[in-house]
């Protein structure tokens, strides 16, 4: 959110992944049918958009977002949260390939008879929502690839060649990085919070909205801290009273300003694993060399 807009998923697919356009970052959906006007002038390969759908006091137009995807004329969409049928019969009916994150192997399942043509498995190490079942990549992984037969997209927890090659091994079709894209020279956050999150540890995230089981995954700043206090205390807090620390605009103004303690910031605890800014371009090419290196080391080990 606030990261995926045209510059970055242009930057990402022009590398060699697929970019992919976060429809809520644009205020309307004709503003999303500019942006993917601005990401097809920045790429000529596909490239994605996710659609997530939350329960809100006052929802977003989804439906309007929905249609606003399909008369763009994109063909791949990620979807998140909830699955209203209406919606995905509206994808499907006009021939989009869906790819559905899970947290869970039981949702697979059910996405899996919906239609979707692929799954991503969200693990515990997540940024955003993992769900409230705390099964980590190691597991959810295999067990998602052993009950679906449509591809598997490992998510969660992922920064390197070397996760990579361990998603591959337990039966992954490919990887989905949303924390890793965010520490590329590309994404649009401001300088200050890129390098405050590259020197962030894997013990640098919180859990928060586990009261409300709406479990997240964000950044441990200020922002995050007094949320988890707020939560803390005899009687808990309901939403109302985490609402102002926890608006988006607040978020998306903390990642702009450089101000990283004032808003929350959504991270995976993968931020253990990155330490620099590269290019998306220099990204995928490391990561696809070592994802290599690390399988034929693999492959020699047992061969010896």
């Amino acid at each position: 959110m606030w990261v995926g807009r045209a510059p970055l998923a242009a930057a990402v697919s022009n590398a060699g992944g697929l970019g992919t356009l976060t429809a809520l970052t644009q205020p309307s959906p004709d503003a999303l049918r500019a942006e993917i006007e601005h990401c097809r002038g920045l790429t000529d390969l596909p490239f994605a958009v996710n659609l997530t759908i939350l329960p809100a006091a006052s929802p977003p137009p989804y439906r309007e977002y929905a249609e606003a995807i399909v008369e763009s004329g994109i063909r791949i969409v990620e979807t998140a949260g909830n699955h209203p049928g209406e919606i995905t019969e509206l994808f499907l009916k006009n021939g989009l390939k869906i790819v559905h994150k899970c947290t869970s192997v039981r949702h697979a399942l059910s996405a899996q008879k919906r239609g979707v043509s692929a799954v991503s498995i969200d693990g515990f190490e997540c940024a955003g929502h993992p769900g409230e079942d705390d099964i980590p990549g190691l597991i959810l992984i295999p067990a998602a690839a052993r009950a679906l037969s449509i591809p598997v997209i490992a998510s969660g927890g992922i920064a390197d060649g070397r996760g990579m090659a361990a998603a591959l091994a337990l039966g992954a079709d490919g990887v989905n990085m949303g924390t890793r894209f965010m520490l590329t020279r590309e994404a649009p956050l401001h300088a200050e919070v890129k390098a405050t999150l590259a020197a962030a540890s894997e013990r640098d995230t919180a859990l928060i909205f586990r009261p409300l089981r709406n479990t997240a995954r964000v950044y441990r700043n200020r922002t995050a801290q007094e949320v988890l206090a707020l939560e803390e205390r005899p009687g808990g807090a309901d939403f109302e009273a985490l609402r102002p620390l926890v608006a988006g605009a607040r978020g998306r103004a903390a990642l702009e300003s450089g101000r990283s303690d004032d808003g929350l910031i959504w991270a995976g605890m993968c931020l253990g694993l990155i330490d620099d800014i590269p290019s998306c371009a220099e990204l995928i090419e490391r990561m696809v060399q070592e994802c290599s290196e690390r399988i034929a080391v693999a492959q020699a080990c047992l061969r010896d």
